[in-house]
């Protein structure tokens, strides 16, 4: 991924919690069929790691699992918002009329090697995490002892875990910090007014901190 220096995000904690805001990734692979790419949510350990660990699972009938190979290069994209910036939003555009469209976004890049999990105790237990993680925000939570335990059984041996070590983790926050201050905090206001709110304020935090800086 190409990243100029003033949309380089370094901090690894911004980037972690990118990536467990917006858990479904791509995970890209170039097995023994070529390139793939496959939309899986991911959970995150922190912990574990130089740069933390990616697990997840996919479908037995998925042939991901088979097209590569544990210790294989792999790549995970996390896409945390995004959005169109027109020129006319830009203060400066009125007055020098040297603006054009872009677009701003938030990406994380997990560069990993893969394990293949055909374990089903490995799988029984990161279900159980994932699920524990997102049903917790039910006003009812879903617990896997809810259903039949003959049916859970059936459903974990129908898939594989997957493992991924992160040795880079590398982000990309692009927006607009390229561009005038004035510009920066009207083109984010713009964003909030019409309801892009996600990369409005973060257009705003990045307008203070260039004002911070001078």
């Amino acid at each position: 991924m190409y990243i100029p220096a003033h949309f380089n995000e370094p901090n690894r904690d911004v980037l972690y919690d990118m990536i467990e805001n917006n858990v479904l990734g791509v995970l890209i692979t170039h097995g023994a069929s070529g390139l793939d790419a496959n939309h899986i949510p991911f959970e995150l350990d922190r912990s574990q790691g130089e740069y933390g660990t990616l697990r997840c699972h996919v479908a037995r009938n998925n042939p991901v699992w088979q097209d590569v190979a544990t210790g294989d290069d792999v790549l995970v994209v996390f896409r945390a918002a995004d959005a169109y910036i027109s020129p006319q939003w830009y203060p400066s555009k009125q007055e020098f009329h040297k603006q054009v469209p872009t677009w701003n976004y938030l990406v994380a890049h997990a560069h990993g090697r893969i394990t293949i999990h055909d374990d089903e105790r490995y799988v029984r237990r990161n279900v159980a995490k994932l699920t524990h993680r997102h049903e917790g925000r039910q006003p009812v939570p879903w617990k896997m002892g809810d259903a039949p335990r003959e049916f859970i059984d059936a459903m974990v041996k129908a898939i594989v875990g997957l493992e991924i070590e992160v040795t880079r983790l590398v982000g990309k926050v692009k927006l607009s910090q390229n561009k005038e201050l004035r510009d920066i905090r009207n083109a984010g206001e713009i964003l909030n007014a019409q309801g892009d709110h996600q990369i409005g304020e973060a257009m705003l935090a990045a307008a203070a901190r260039k004002s911070e800086q001078g």
